[in-house]
């Protein structure tokens, strides 16, 4: 695939500012990028250069443009910290996080993102998670961009019923952090269930 095709490609993922930047960093990377399936445990993962393959990035094909360019720098961020120090530091640690940073920098001078996930991944940014679905604040800020918006725990009454997208039909309890203690209605038995979990109101 050369460049145009590459940017081409990209440009119906993310906004077409950033395809240059991206398009370049996959290229100088040497980065088979794959457009993967919807995973609920995940919005993407990268994998290191192994038996004969090299760097290898995977990104949930659903995601909206603002969410699948965070996830993509967010690999492109372990890609580059293997390449400093293999498997010699932690996954998500400190040398994660200042690749990361370093490489939102350029993303971010493109003056792209709405004012509200700015805000949001600027905060994040100050010490960025294993995931940006890990961080309450952005994953809703950037779900309000989703071409259909989902409802979050978060936003239904205490008492209210619900389905988790698993199909368990749970009633909605008391906060506990950032999980609400809630009942299944097929067992009756207490579940911690996160704030931003995808909910149906019943």
């Amino acid at each position: 695939m050369n460049k145009r095709e590459l940017e081409n490609g990209l440009l119906k993922y993310i906004p077409e500012p950033t395809v240059p930047l991206l398009a370049a960093w996959v290229i100088d990377y040497n980065i088979h990028l794959r457009i993967s399936r919807s995973r609920s445990s995940k919005l993407g993962d990268y994998r290191p250069p192994q038996q004969g393959h090299g760097h290898r990035i995977s990104i949930n094909h659903n995601l909206n443009p603002y969410a699948f360019l965070v996830t993509l720098v967010h690999e492109i961020a372990h890609l580059t910290c293997w390449n400093s120090y293999q498997n010699r530091v932690e996954p998500h640690g400190k040398e994660w996080k200042m690749e990361y940073q370093k490489l939102m920098v350029p993303v971010i001078e493109l003056g792209i993102f709405p004012e509200d996930v700015h805000l949001a991944l600027m905060s994040y940014l100050r010490n960025p998670a294993a995931s940006s679905c890990t961080d309450t604040q952005l994953q809703k800020t950037l779900s309000r961009y989703d071409e259909n918006p989902v409802i979050h725990l978060d936003d239904i009454p205490e008492g209210a019923r619900f389905q988790l997208v698993n199909g368990m039909v749970m009633t909605k309890g008391e906060k506990r952090r950032t999980r609400y203690r809630c009942q299944a209605e097929h067992n009756q038995r207490f579940y911690l269930v996160s704030g931003v979990a995808e909910v149906e109101l019943l």
